[in-house]
This record gives C-alpha cells, structure tokens and sequence, in this order.
C-alpha cells in the first residue's frame, strides 16, 4: 500500500519479448514535479519502460501506480500522461495551431477552451507568433517546442520525453537541454525523460536512473551517480574515468602504476578504483600523497580545454590550464585519496 499518493510508483515491473529479458523487476518511485531521466545504451530498456508508464505496452508482471491511481491496465487514452516522441509526430498538413489544439479537440474540449489554452502553452513555449504556419516552416527547435505545446496543452500529471532532442545539431540541443529544464521547474511538472546521452542527463536531471539489461545499475542525484559511481559500467557511460585496478592490504592500494591511499576501505582484496580525468592534478613537485610520476605520451585539444594521456597506464588528465605541456614531458600526478572511488561491482 501506497501512503504517499503523491508521484508515480513502478513495483516489479518486468517484460519480456520472446526469449529477451527487456524488463527485470524494476521498482522506482518517481517523485511528483520532478525531472527523472532514464539513461542507457541503446537496448538496455529504458525506452520499452517508458511505453508501459505510458500505456503503449503492457508489462508482464508488476502494477503502475500514478498519485494513488493504479492505472497498471489502464488504456493509455485514459492515464493523465502524455508523450513527446523523438520524431515529434506532428501532422504535417496542419498549422501549428491546429497541431497543439489536435489532443482538446479529440477530447471533445468546448471551443473557447480550445483557444484559450492553446494560446496560453504556445505563449508559455514562446512560438505564439507561429500559430498559422506549418511544420515544414520551422526549425526543429521550433517544431520540438510544438511538440511539447501539443502535449502540455493538455494538462497531463506526466510528461514523457522520448529522446525529443536526438535530432537536433550539438549546439541548438544544448541551448534547449536548458530551456526544457527551465520549463519543468517553471512549471513545477514531472518529466521523465529517456535518453542514451551523458551530457543531456546531468544538465536536466533532478535524478538519473543509469540502465543496463533491463535492470537498474544505479540511480540518485546527477551529482551522486557521476561523483560516485556504484560500478563499472556506471563509472564508464557517464563520463570519461580512469579505471585502475590492484590489490588492497595493509591499508593501501597497490597498483601497476604506483601505491595509493584511499579515503574509503574497500569491501574487497582485489578490485578496482575510478578517478574522474578533471579530478586529477598535474605538478612538477612531488604531492605528499598519492604522487604517481608518470611521462605525457599525447595531449588532445578539445577547445575549451585539452586531455593529457600520461604513461604508465594510459592515465587521461583533463583540464583547461595545461597549455605549456609537451609530449615526453615526466610530471606529477596528484590523485586525491577524496577523488579514488571505490567501484563495489
């Protein structure tokens, strides 16, 4: 039983197709104006979970339950929740406003109605002066911002968000990562947004699901699933880390490239440890703990900084003051026992 009837609450969710585990037991409290992202590689899930909150496929097993409503068997017609798909599915023979009004018209909402919240969503989203053009007029930040119009417009507890800006070039996706962010806060909503890109996630996020296999390989705040990553995977697909690997006795971390300290005891004798590239210093001087002196053997530039690749271990360092750096030259690095993270799987 449910106490809180406040947010959406997925228990024991799985799915299968044919002999392929999509789905595997997952169990999520996605809490009510909110921003949640479910994040992963292409066939981990995150999409087949994200059509059954929606109503477009049903689970095998496991309930769904939306502010106190379980809406598990629910027709997706019928659950207070709607959908911006990645190809936006706008009508093409339609103006913008014929568009955003298509969802109140089909639900039989009195014309003036009609008008009215149309031109309140379309004003909100800032595409008001665009109301009698059509789709194929505009640019695809344009049309997404109708795609989100045509959903909200509709006053869903649940906004759902299939990787809406995969289409986009780099720099327009990342001005409107930021405006979405500002629209949910504005609007106080839960979105939940499925996405496979790293960046996308951390910038929108109130909290991130990592997914891998049908199962959930981590979740909690962007800052806790980057700063400290439960496992490999998690600590690999968000983000660049450096993985290094060794022996754990008589309180320090032996490794191929040096003896380290670590903040935390590890639960294990043998395992691995991750440190993110900006975490890691570079001086000429030897720190006073956790100094591995190793040799630059590439530098790549990356604009707004550069990724130094150091010998032994192919160690990557990445910041934005190292420009007088030279490959073959033998430098410091300062690994922070605050900044080694221990991995539990």
């Amino acid at each position: 039983m449910i106490k809180d009837k406040k947010g959406l609450y997925l228990r024991g969710i799985n799915k299968t197709y044919g002999k392929v585990k999509a789905v595997n037991d997952i169990n999520l409290e996605i809490k009510s104006g909110e921003f949640f992202t479910l994040l992963g590689p292409s066939g981990c899930g995150k999409t087949t979970l994200l059509r059954m909150i929606a109503g477009l496929a049903l689970q095998d097993s496991g309930s769904i339950i939306l502010e106190g409503e379980d809406i598990t068997r629910l027709p997706a017609i019928k659950r207070q929740i709607n959908t911006v798909f990645q190809s936006y599915a706008l009508f093409p023979h339609l103006t913008i406003f014929e568009n955003v009004a298509f969802g109140l018209r089909s639900r039989k909402v009195a014309e003036q109605a009609v008008k009215t919240r149309v031109q309140r969503a379309v004003e909100m989203l800032e595409i008001g002066n665009m109301l009698s053009r059509y789709p194929h007029q505009l640019s695809g930040g344009q049309n997404q911002r109708v795609a989100l119009a045509r959903a909200l417009v509709n006053e869903p507890k649940v906004l759902l968000l299939d990787e809406p800006m995969s289409a986009l070039d780099a720099k327009l996706r990342a001005q409107v990562q930021v405006e979405l962010r500002r629209l949910q806060q504005k609007l106080g909503q839960t979105f939940i947004l499925v996405t496979h890109d790293q960046d996308e996630a951390l910038v929108v996020s109130d909290r991130i699901a990592v997914m891998k296999d049908g199962e959930i390989a981590q979740f909690g705040t962007s800052e806790e699933v980057y700063d400290a990553p439960r496992n490999r995977f998690v600590a690999e697909f968000l983000g660049a880390a450096n993985l290094l690997t060794g022996k754990f006795h008589d309180g320090i971390f032996h490794t191929d490239i040096g003896n380290l300290e670590l903040e935390k005891e590890p639960p294990w004798n043998e395992g691995v440890v991750a440190i993110r590239p900006e975490w890691i210093k570079v001086s000429d001087t030897q720190p006073e703990k956790n100094g591995i002196r190793a040799k630059v053997s590439e530098i790549i530039y990356r604009g707004t900084n550069r990724d130094l690749f150091f010998e032994p271990g192919s160690i990557r360092v990445r910041s934005s003051t190292y420009k007088n750096f030279n490959i073959g030259d033998e430098l410091w690095l300062d690994m922070a026992p605050s900044d080694l993270v221990v991995l539990h799987e």
